[in-house]
């Protein structure tokens, strides 16, 4: 990925970063750090974290790794599926608790 700087005073290019690093932020904050390392390993661990588990809302709930390395159709494709099995399951108890009711 190449760096990409945004427009000065520009809230439209400059709101993706600004919310990074507020995100940021909140993590570190929550704990004390007595050595540089380990401020840079807890950063470290949480842009790992970041990248690759945390979903985004904005990426349809994938993660920045799973769009990047072109995996994100396969997921979102199971997904689907998952989801209307599921329908097909509720719908199946549905009827049967209807018909043993009845």
């Amino acid at each position: 990925m190449g760096h990409v700087r945004g427009k000065p005073n520009h809230p439209q290019t400059q709101g993706k970063i600004e919310r990074y690093h507020r995100s940021m932020k909140n993590i570190v904050k929550l704990h004390h750090y007595y050595s540089p390392s380990e401020l840079e390993n807890a950063i470290n661990d949480w842009v790992e974290y970041y990248n690759n588990e945390r979903y985004h809302e904005s990426l349809s709930n994938v993660t920045p790794s799973d769009v990047y390395f072109g995996r994100e159709e396969k997921i979102l494709k199971r997904r689907k599926e998952t989801k209307l099995k599921s329908i097909q399951k509720r719908r199946q108890e549905y009827l049967q608790q209807k018909l043993i009711s009845a």
